[in-house]
C-alpha cells in the first residue's frame, strides 16, 4: 500500500497532537480557580466513557476478526488483541476533544481537535484495524461520557 504511511501518520500519529494540545487547552485555557472542578467533571466523563465502552465491549461485538484478519492483510496502524468495539482510539480522543469545547469553550482549539479527531478515526478504517461501526461506537460511547459536563452545566443555571 503506498499511502500506508499516511494512513498510520493519521490513524496513530495524530493522537500525538491531539494530547498536547488538549493538555495545553486544559491547563492553559481554564481560569486557574475553576480548575479543580473542570479536572474532576473530566475524570467522571473520562471514566464513565471508558467503563460503559469495556461493559458494551464486552457483551457486544459486532465481528470477531478484525477487517485487516478477515482481508488477509497486516494491520496498518497499532491495534490492541481484541475484537476491536468500540475502537479505544476513538474514544479517547473524542473525549479529549468533548473535555476541552466543554471546559474551556475555545472554538479554534475545538475545531482543530475535532479535525483530528475525524482524521484518527477516518485513518483507524483505513488501517482496516477498525470497522465504521467500530470508530462510530466509540465517538458516540465518548459522547455518552461528555454528559456530565452538560448535566453540569444545566445545574449550574438552576
Amino acid at each position: 500500500m503506498s499511502g500506508s504511511w499516511l494512513i498510520r501518520l493519521m490513524a496513530d500519529g495524530a493522537v500525538i497532537p491531539i494530547v498536547l494540545i488538549g493538555a495545553y487547552a486544559l491547563v492553559f485555557k481554564i481560569p486557574k480557580g475553576k480548575r479543580l472542578q473542570a479536572y474532576a467533571r473530566i475524570l467522571v466523563a473520562g471514566l464513565t466513557a471508558y467503563l460503559l465502552a469495556k461493559l458494551i465491549g464486552s457483551v457486544y461485538q459486532p465481528e470477531a476478526a478484525r477487517p485487516f484478519e478477515i482481508v488477509g492483510q497486516s494491520a496498518g496502524a497499532l491495534y490492541l488483541n481484541n475484537p476491536g468495539f468500540p475502537s479505544d482510539h476513538a474514544l479517547f480522543v473524542t473525549a479529549i476533544t468533548w473535555a476541552v469545547w466543554f471546559e474551556t469553550k475555545n472554538r479554534p482549539l475545538t475545531l482543530i481537535l475535532a479535525i483530528l479527531t475525524l482524521m484518527v478515526c477516518v485513518g483507524r478504517v483505513l488501517a482496516l484495524v477498525h470497522t465504521p461501526a467500530d470508530v462510530i461506537g466509540g465517538v458516540i460511547i465518548a459522547s455518552i461520557g461528555a454528559l456530565w459536563y452538560v448535566n453540569d452545566r444545566q445545574l449550574k443555571s438552576k
